[in-house]
């Protein structure tokens, strides 16, 4: 009865014919089984409760392209030989056949498949679903009644048992039971969006919340990668690897912004196929249900799955079976944490460097372009980005030069552009200070100047300087600096931190502790770790105000306490050493850091109080530049009043409120000043060391002075 002919060979070979057939197939299977139910329950399109008469549409064109005199049996066994006869003739990617073959689906199961989301097409067949399921409340097929469509189809070919074939739909991801604490057969079946939109022919590249299609045309061969000799040699014999079946995943690790996914993706254009990029790295664990769908995706779209993992320090990500998927796949993610499962039985671990000068210069001209000016030796020094940042900050850059009518970019334009990567990634843990001024703004002895200049210098030539160490510094050191300043409040320490950022032309971030330490064990380390890593992707100045809070000596276990307290000083000290970037740390009680802590710091800088000298100074350097403060008094108070920096600001700045409220704005009175200073000594609890004899003798002398200062 089969015709010699294929009856569907007039339409074109594309996904969405095929799934036209399918469909079509599936609405002749409904059509069967009312047929069947007409012969038991009478009229079958008009029934006294419930309308179909929209099938007759449907039948009367399903039956004008099947031949002649077929029987029920043999219709449904036509239309399954056509759609496999079509296929044949078929040279693209159908994603329904692609199913059958990567997963072994049968043509019931394919059509189950359809069936379950054949609602999304035509919304009538809402209304005819929720007719025949009655009273269950559904206007999706539940599992019975596909079972009762599909499991009396085609008794000639293979059959199997369609709860289990039902149950392998599920276990792929496929469909999704809605109310599964229902009894089975009343399991309510979804089919996900993003996978029925693929099987109908819809080309998508966000296919979920954190899923995206992207093509491999969007990414550069492996040989035009801008990567050190070694890691690319590795990278370039995977392909083959991975077509021959002899991998089953590949780990690549390395920062954020990094150029991961590129790598990945020029893998993926290696091997002929698409990218299917899976973020799931603000998830501890990867769920069961967000897992299912990517497996599925990847084998109806052919792409490469890459997923991206970012476990917190010491937990491992246990990766789940990737049902409805027969290929390798790829894992980008830090250096920290670790993953393990089933999909990983025959990895291989790549580890990305850091990126190297030359490397840095070739993403900053190629994405600069006509806009590389003459500071780009500059920004290529100073900015020891990851890749993907390099080219994120070299597009804005770009924008903020054309914003300003210049044609070149600066360093400027650059540190604004990483300040804006910054704000999305930074704020949520750190605030960003406001830097400005330079060294002749901070007075401070000679010794701690010379230490502050040593630190500037070790900072700018961080990079340079690997270069030019003996060998027993082999793989010792690398780009970080880490510098621990100690000393009384008010001493200057933080002013010095801006002041540095300031002359490095970099952004300067202060850890918000209570963000970061948690009551809860391993949050305090996870806080850390991802404050720690976008800092270090971002290339700031990481400024930590009372570090001796996370650096305080280890003590002996006595407690659960102390055991949890001393793993996060162990993981602070081990994560410090191999920090990449600038942080600076502050302390007024030096005492309680603990050694191991000293000992991995670059840098030692000890802040004293002020002496005389350099109080007199400070006051110059705060008060209006046309005070009215005679020196006589601004030499008495530096002599005698013991006062911080931090103190002699507060005091410069009240002194100058008081004049403001007086009417007389910047001419500031030796009332003024005296009355700040005894404020700052209140404000401390200790007295006055200049005594007056007016205000000795609580007479009013101290005012009619001022009066007669004034006039």
């Amino acid at each position: 009865m089969t015709p010699t002919t294929n009856a569907f060979a007039g339409l074109p070979p594309s996904a969405e014919s095929h799934f036209r057939l399918f469909y079509y197939a599936a609405v002749f299977h409904i059509i069967s089984y009312l047929q069947r139910l007409a012969s038991v329950m009478g009229t079958l399109y008009n029934t006294p409760s419930h309308s179909y008469t929209f099938l007759k549409g449907y039948e009367k064109e399903l039956r004008g392209c099947m031949p002649v005199g077929l029987t029920e049996e043999d219709a449904l066994l036509w239309w399954w030989e056509q759609i496999r006869e079509w296929e044949e003739s078929a040279r693209v990617r159908l994603p329904l056949r692609e199913l059958a073959r990567h997963t072994g689906l049968s043509y019931q199961e394919q059509l189950a498949l359809v069936l379950a989301g054949i609602v999304e097409e035509d919304i009538r067949f809402g209304a005819l679903f929720a007719a025949l399921q009655e009273p269950l409340p559904a206007r999706r097929p539940c599992l019975g009644l596909i079972g009762a469509l599909v499991g009396e189809a085609n008794q000639g070919s293979r059959m199997g048992d369609w709860w289990g074939a039902t149950h392998r739909l599920m276990e792929a991801g496929l469909v999704v039971a809605e109310n599964q604490t229902a009894p089975r057969s009343e399991w309510v079946l979804r089919v996900p969006a993003h996978v029925w939109d693929i099987i109908r022919g819809r080309t998508l590249t966000r296919l979920s919340a954190d899923c995206t299609l992207h093509s491999k045309r969007e990414f550069l061969p492996l040989k035009e990668l801008v990567l050190e000799d070694a890691l690319r040699q590795r990278l370039h014999g995977l392909p083959s690897a991975i077509a021959r079946g002899q991998l089953s995943a590949v780990i690549l690790r390395g920062m954020a912004d990094s150029g991961r996914r590129t790598i990945m993706g020029a893998l993926a254009r290696a091997l002929r196929r698409d990218l299917l990029f899976c973020d799931r790295s603000t998830q501890s664990q990867t769920s069961a249900e967000s897992w299912q769908t990517v497996g599925p995706l990847a084998t109806l779209t052919g792409a490469f799955p890459v997923v991206a993992l970012d476990p917190a320090p010491g937990e491992t990500i246990e990766l789940m079976p990737l049902n409805g998927y027969d290929g390798a796949i790829g894992i980008v993610m830090r250096r920290e944490g670790g993953v393990s499962g089933t999909p990983l039985e025959r990895a291989i671990t790549l580890t990305l460097p850091a990126p190297q000068a030359d490397h840095r210069e070739s993403i900053w001209r190629r994405t600069l372009g006509a806009h590389a000016g003459d500071e780009l030796d500059t920004i290529v020094n100073r900015f020891l980005l990851p890749l993907g940042n390099v080219q994120r900050a070299a597009s804005i850059a770009s924008s903020y030069a054309l914003v300003e009518r210049r044609e070149k970019v600066t360093a400027s334009d650059v540190q604004l552009a990483c300040r804006s990567l910054g704000q999305q990634k930074l704020d949520t843990l750190a605030q960003r200070l406001e830097v400005s001024g330079g060294w002749s703004d901070l007075v401070v002895n000679e010794a701690t100047a010379e230490e502050l200049y040593e630190l500037e210098h070790r900072c700018r030539h961080r990079e340079r300087l690997l270069k030019h160490l003996g060998a027993g510094f082999r793989n010792s050191v690398n780009c970080g600096v880490r510098a621990l300043f100690n000393g009384p409040s008010g001493t200057g320490k933080t002013l010095a931190a801006r002041i540095l950022a300031a002359v490095l032309q970099a952004d300067l971030y202060r850890v918000d502790l209570a963000a970061v330490v948690n009551k809860y064990i391993g949050e305090t380390e996870k806080n850390l770790s991802q404050l720690l890593a976008r800092a270090e992707e971002l290339d700031v100045v990481l400024l930590v105000d009372e570090g001796d809070a996370l650096m305080t000596n280890r003590t002996d276990v006595k407690s659960a306490n102390d055991r949890y307290a001393n793993l996060e000083t162990n993981y602070l000290l081990q994560r410090l050493e191999s920090y990449q970037g600038i942080v600076i740390v502050t302390t007024n009680a030096g005492n309680r850091i603990d050694k191991a802590f000293q000992r991995r710091f670059d840098v030692l800088v000890d802040f004293q109080p002020p002496d005389p000298r350099e109080r007199l100074l400070i006051w110059q350097h705060h008060l209006p530049a046309s005070h009215g403060v005679g020196i006589a008094l601004l030499e008495e108070v530096a002599q005698h009043c013991a006062l911080t920096g931090g103190q002699i600001r507060n005091a410069s700045l009240h002194a100058s409120l008081l004049a403001v409220e007086a009417g007389r704005d910047g001419q500031l009175s030796n009332f003024d000043l005296e009355q700040a200073v005894q404020r700052e000594y209140r404000k401390s609890g200790a007295s006055y060391p200049i005594q007056r004899p007016a205000v000795r003798n609580g007479s009013h002398n101290g005012l009619s002075q001022f009066l007669a200062e004034v006039h």
